[in-house]
């Protein structure tokens, strides 16, 4: 008589990362926001201007009085001084001060990881060159670095190929774009140190493994062992870390355009909104307070949903 014999079904570890992650209240409530958020800012302002006719540059026609309205039913978050609605700003803010995190953490991963592969891979002399490099660039503030390349490549030093993309995207002689191009380039240049120190770490305890050690005796070269072998295999940390650094860069994002040193006119992010908003906060605190909790709201998801991908990628690190 033939027993019957159950089949289990096999999980892969983004499977089981995934289940994991589900479990964590916080991970879960960061992931829904981030999407919420993510909706809004990319078909918010159109469903504003369809519904009300408003816009983030509409000023009220000249013979009105224009002043800062308060929250109403016309106005969810009031409006600001030029009487533009500040929901629509801020949905519009969004879309700036996401495209900063994200893209300026796209540069600093193709940046850190293909240098901390290489480092770590390489090893001996190669390596210590490579990272005391990296010790002497952590040894200066890094905010000095961005303050530095912003205001020396800005304005009319702003280098040709920038200018090109910022042709391509808003037409020719867009500064306010030149700014946001630049911001992309400048924040992703100092935030890939720990990237490289990350993926070295990883790449120093890979390198020695047998999948490695087949690859080299069939002839597979150090670029294809690198980064068709190595780097897929340290993906788990690099997407946790990739997921903390866009809060870190859109946060230093937000200080820079505090000190009017971040997204300029006509386009406006989360921290410049703030920054306009912190003038006006004895008279108009709803200026300061919605893209300030609106940001606050972002970065909070984001560290949560980060610390939910490190716990469910490396369970070894959980907390029981």
């Amino acid at each position: 008589m033939a027993e019957n014999i159950e089949i289990i079904k096999g999980t892969s570890l983004w499977q089981d990362a995934w289940k994991r992650l589900l479990k964590n209240k916080l991970a879960v409530f960061g992931l829904i926001v981030m999407v919420i958020m993510v909706i809004a800012v990319t078909i918010g302002p159109a469903i504003i201007r369809w519904t009300t006719g408003f816009t983030a540059d509409f000023i009220p026609p000249e013979g009105e009085l224009i002043k800062s309205f308060p929250p109403s039913f016309q106005h969810p978050m009031g409006t600001d001084e030029a009487g533009r609605d500040l929901l629509a700003r801020v949905l519009q803010g969004g879309r700036i001060s996401l495209m900063v995190g994200v893209i300026s953490t796209i540069v600093s991963l193709l940046v850190g990881v293909s240098y901390g592969a290489i480092a770590g891979y390489m090893g001996g002399k190669i390596d210590n060159v490579m990272m005391r490099i990296v010790d002497i660039i952590y040894a200066i503030p890094y905010i000095l670095i961005v303050i530095v390349l912003l205001s020396v490549f800005g304005g009319p030093n702003t280098p040709d190929w920038i200018q090109w993309m910022s042709e391509k995207f808003g037409g020719a002689g867009n500064q306010g774009l030149n700014q946001i191009f630049l911001l992309f380039f400048a924040l992703g240049l100092v935030s890939w140190l720990t990237m490289a120190r990350v993926v070295r770490g990883q790449i120093l305890s890979l390198k020695n493994q047998e999948f490695v050690l087949a690859a080299r005796a069939t002839g597979v070269s150090t670029p294809s062992i690198i980064f068709r072998h190595l780097v897929p295999n340290a993906l788990g940390p690099v997407i946790i870390y990739a997921t903390l650094t866009v809060p870190s860069v859109m946060l230093t994002e937000a200080f820079l355009s505090f000190l009017g040193l971040g997204v300029q006119a006509p386009y406006a992010s989360w921290g410049s909104l703030a920054s306009d908003g912190i003038k006006n906060i004895a008279i108009y605190p709803w200026q300061l307070i919605f893209p300030g909790v609106t940001m606050a709201l972002t970065l909070f998801s984001l560290n949560f949903l980060g610390d939910g991908l490190r716990d469910a990628l490396d369970p070894q690190t959980r907390k029981f």
